[in-house]
């Protein structure tokens, strides 16, 4: 297959300047090495070849910005191999940007099987087959090292979803991770935030982590990559996890806060 591949690439070169435009606009992917940021970039572009971006205004988006947006989401499988990448985001399909924050009714029964109507306002959305639904105003505010991502987390529901239909918090794991060690880590943390919630303190990460399990997984995933040293200082054990999962440690490239 090197000369289908070698094929493709000719039809399709890695455009170079574009990635080092949209990789300088993004501070969380600058603090890469160049190796790194090298691999990023063209595994963003063969992720936009193979996925439609669906842009209520491509004018907002030139090729940089495109970029920029996919590599965040690429950031997360860049220490796994080409098959191990395409496989976890094998049902992610389509992302479509959306201008701003939009509003969904939303139905859910209690614990006495009452079912509670309301209206939700997202910043993102994602299901199992369908598009991952990403608002402008929300990437806009992402990319940083504050401990917020949008990209990162409606794709971390992705990588729950590669083994259920729901997202659960425990997405498929690599062979040298115990699946007891993940419940146990997760539990652990699972706790320490409901138990926060319950003496009306403010949880070390975002309180939204104590929703829903699935909600958990995401939201340590967008600290785990954007405000490690936070992960770290309030979960060390959870952050280790992550590293393995990951394969990455970024820790080692987070500014100071």
């Amino acid at each position: 297959m090197k000369w289908w591949n070698a094929w493709r690439g000719a039809r399709h070169p890695f455009p170079a300047e574009a990635w080092a435009e949209g990789l300088a606009r993004v501070p969380l992917l600058q603090a890469l090495p160049a190796e790194e940021a090298n691999r990023l970039g063209e595994r963003a572009w063969a992720f936009l070849r193979r996925k439609r971006l669906a842009l209520f205004d491509d004018e907002l988006f030139d090729l940089p910005a495109r970029l920029a947006l996919v590599a965040q989401a690429c950031l997360m499988t860049l220490h796994w191999s080409e098959d191990e990448a395409r496989e976890a985001f094998a049902n992610v399909h389509e992302v479509r940007v959306l201008p701003e924050a939009f509003r969904r009714r939303v139905e859910e029964m209690d614990e006495a099987g009452v079912v509670h109507e309301y209206e939700d306002e997202r910043v993102g959305e994602t299901w199992h087959q369908g598009p991952i639904v990403l608002a402008l105003s929300d990437i806009q505010e992402s990319g940083g090292w504050g401990g917020f991502n949008v990209v990162i987390h409606e794709f971390a529901h992705k990588l729950d979803m590669g083994n259920s239909l729901d997202a659960d918090g425990f997405p498929p794991l690599p062979r040298d991770i115990d699946a007891r060690d993940w419940h146990r880590v997760f539990t652990g943390v699972w706790d320490d935030l409901q138990a926060h919630l319950a003496r009306g303190d403010a949880p070390p990460i975002d309180d939204y982590a104590a929703s829903h399990p699935g909600e958990c997984f995401a939201v340590c995933c967008e600290y785990f990559f954007t405000a490690p040293d936070i992960l770290d200082a309030a979960y060390p054990e959870l952050y280790a996890l992550l590293a393995r999962y990951f394969r990455q440690a970024p820790l080692q490239r987070c500014p100071p806060h």
